[in-house]
């Protein structure tokens, strides 16, 4: 065979690709995205988290009410500002697993009941009771408390 024989044309591809093209927009990206925010994200909804060293020292001296393993603590604050919630549960408790559990548990309530709550910030606190109580029952002792904190006056 010599080369006057060979031909210069590729042969068609009999299969076509298995995969469909991707889906990219062929001008690129029209600015630049920067990297991503670090950290949490700001609080949405009706919520704020306690972040002031005087908040907790006032929380400390405030009234408390008590309900099954829970203990909810009330100040007043601003009317124009969200309520703020902290949570406290300690290590007697359980390990950090069951300890984030439960404040898991208890931020949804606290969700649920966030249009009962009066401006100013809260203290939950949990007892150990607080991991073997059923959601329901847990449910029951923190609206059980914010009623006896909403009884007493300012």
């Amino acid at each position: 065979m010599s080369e006057a024989n060979v031909s210069t044309q590729q042969p068609k591809a009999g299969e076509e690709a298995r995969l469909p093209p991707p889906h990219v927009d062929p001008r690129g990206a029209g600015h630049h995205q920067g990297a991503p925010a670090e950290g949490s994200r700001p609080p949405v909804g009706l919520i704020w988290r306690v972040d002031r060293r005087e908040t907790f020292e006032e929380l400390r001296r405030a009234r408390r009410q008590r309900s099954g393993p829970l203990t909810v603590s009330w100040v007043p604050g601003d009317p124009a500002e969200p309520p703020r919630v902290a949570y406290r549960i300690g290590r007697q408790t359980g390990p950090a697993v069951v300890r984030n559990r439960v404040r898991r548990r208890l931020r949804v309530l606290i969700r649920e009941n966030a249009a009962n709550l009066r401006p100013g910030a809260y203290l939950v606190g949990a007892g150990s009771g607080a991991v073997s109580m059923s959601f329901d029952d847990l449910r029951h002792s923190l609206v059980s408390a914010l009623r006896k904190l909403q009884a007493v006056p300012r």
